[in-house]
């Protein structure tokens, strides 16, 4: 019986093209990814830490913001919710398909642009968040004026 369900089970694989496979994987973390912010939004934080890994990481737009889940969790609670709407997104895959790290350009009414990153992983149920990387894009031409202000903020603090 072993036998018979390993040889369906190859035939099922074997059927199914790369390109099918890399399809459903790409809209699998399409979804966890726009169900992450649609949960944020709605500040439904059950929801919303369900979809991060048990070690998963939130890094935010401050430099002093690396947050375990766990951390950021308590820290999130306290809010009602913030809303990030994705304009464009990039996904990318590891070789065994068991890995998958994006980016994706965010719009905020409260912020702006922004930008997201990260890294999900496979696990035994589901796409997992693994770190959220949450950056301000600053144009070119006022780089130097935003840097200088920043070290002139570090010295004072």
């Amino acid at each position: 019986m072993k036998n018979i369900s390993a040889l369906v089970m190859l035939a099922v694989l074997s059927s199914v093209s790369p390109a099918s496979l890399a399809q459903n994987a790409t809209a699998a973390v399409n979804q966890v990814l726009d169900d992450y912010h649609a949960a944020a939004a709605a500040g439904d934080w059950p929801r919303y830490f369900d979809l991060m890994a048990d070690d998963g990481v939130f890094l935010g737009s401050d430099a002093s913001e690396r947050w375990p889940k766990a951390e950021f969790q308590r820290y999130a609670s306290a809010s009602k919710g913030w809303k990030y709407t994705p304009q464009s997104r990039h996904i990318n895959f590891t070789p065994d398909g068991n890995t998958a790290w994006f980016d994706e350009l965010l719009d905020s009414a409260s912020s702006g642009s922004s930008r997201g990153s990260g890294v999900l992983i496979q696990t035994g149920s589901g796409w997992k968040i693994s770190q959220y990387n949450l950056t301000f894009p600053i144009p070119n031409e006022l780089v130097r004026d935003i840097t200088d202000s920043i070290k002139a903020f570090e010295e004072i603090n």
